[in-house]
């Protein structure tokens, strides 16, 4: 028998740097997917192979942490979460944990920028984990799939990752973007199809650098943590801008303000898509990079241009999205508006003498599914 899932990428709409905080978020999942096909094999050995990347990586179902790195060790992290991970498992299940027998071939084929701030990792992790989980008939759904392929990145990898990456792979739905409290994990579909009000949202991707793994990124988390602690709040989730304002640390202060104003303007663009107002928006898109780049401090020069060129163009609205550093922008524009502004984005990057941006027109498609051996998807 052999199982093969497609993950989708994610974009996220706007909700940066709160899911950690126990913030709201607004993602949605793209067309561009990583696929994984799994066969069982009898000697406990897992063979993982990647379209692109040279060699195999073979490692033993009992990997630990630190057993496998690169690419693989999101791979590995999977298969170790999922042996791992005790399930809570309703009556109906034969088992009170997932059961892994043998070892297993991975076959790995995407077409997801990776570095792009697009969640590339989650897609691979998620994809690996639902056609781990199907081909060995562990009877998981969607959300502990997701949890295992989190567990992987965070405690394999190391990477400090929040829950929405791997949450929005696996469960959004086409024409949606998916409200996700990240605190009670309770997710909302609401109706996002920019076509529809003759919109359209472009991802740039600025081609800059982009590693997530670093101490920015965890550096961010613990001052996050640390400001709570100093309000005396489980996750500034719980801050008011008043308590905010009380911190005495200047980065602190700045960090807690991104997150307190940031979680209001989900609630506000979630607002928006519920009334049928999506070209309402742009302000608070355009808002959140602002807070980012300021208050958060994670933006760079590629993304500002990007943001900056967009907008001068006639834009409503963007931003950077994903992690930051680097990676992508999201711009909400007007098909009239579209040709301008991706010239003008162009044109500022030769006059920088950067490599020309990658950009698409996305809309909000499916999370995780199946593939029969003729391809086909359900």
């Amino acid at each position: 028998m052999t199982a093969t899932w497609s993950a989708p990428g994610r974009v996220n709409l706007i909700g940066e740097h709160v899911d950690y905080n126990d913030g709201l978020v607004l993602p949605f999942a793209l067309a561009f997917v990583t696929t994984t096909r799994v066969s069982a094999r009898e000697d406990g050995v897992v063979h993982a192979s990647s379209a692109g990347r040279a060699g195999t990586a073979v490692f033993g179902v009992d990997t630990q942490p630190g057993d496998v790195d690169g690419w693989a060790a999101y791979v590995a992290g999977v298969v170790w979460a999922l042996v791992s991970t005790t399930v809570t498992e309703p009556p109906t299940r034969k088992s009170q944990a997932p059961a892994i027998s043998g070892g297993m071939d991975i076959e790995i084929t995407s077409d997801l920028p990776v570095g792009a701030g697009l969640s590339s990792s989650a897609a691979l992790e998620c994809a690996v984990a639902a056609a781990v989980g199907d081909e060995f008939d562990l009877r998981l759904d969607r959300g502990e799939l997701a949890a295992a392929a989190r567990k992987a990145e965070n405690e394999y990898v190391g990477a400090p990752t929040g829950v929405m990456d791997q949450l929005a792979s696996m469960l959004c739905e086409p024409g949606h973007a998916m409200l996700l409290d990240c605190r009670s994990l309770e997710a909302t579909h609401i109706p996002f199809e920019p076509a529809g009000a003759d919109l359209r949202l472009l991802v740039i991707d600025t081609r800059a650098e982009h590693a997530l793994i670093g101490s920015e990124y965890a550096d961010r988390r613990a001052t996050c943590e640390a400001a709570a602690a100093e309000l005396g709040l489980a996750a500034l989730r719980d801050a008011t801008l008043q308590q905010v304002r009380s911190l005495t640390d200047s980065t602190q202060l700045r960090r807690a303000q991104h997150v307190v104003t940031e979680i209001q303007r989900v609630r506000d663009v979630a607002g928006l898509l519920v009334a049928g107002c999506p070209q309402d928006i742009g302000p608070f898109l355009s808002a959140s990079h602002e807070s980012l780049r300021d208050d958060y401090e994670v933006s760079s020069e590629e993304l500002d241009v990007a943001v900056e060129s967009a907008l001068a163009a006639g834009a409503l609205g963007a931003r950077l999205t994903g992690g930051g550093f680097a990676g992508c922008v999201i711009a909400l524009v007007r098909v009239a508006r579209l040709v301008p502004v991706v010239d003008r984005v162009e044109a500022a990057f030769t006059l920088h003498g950067w490599r020309p941006p990658h950009v698409w027109v996305v809309a909000p498609s499916r999370g995780a599914f199946r593939r029969d051996e003729a391809g086909a998807t359900s």
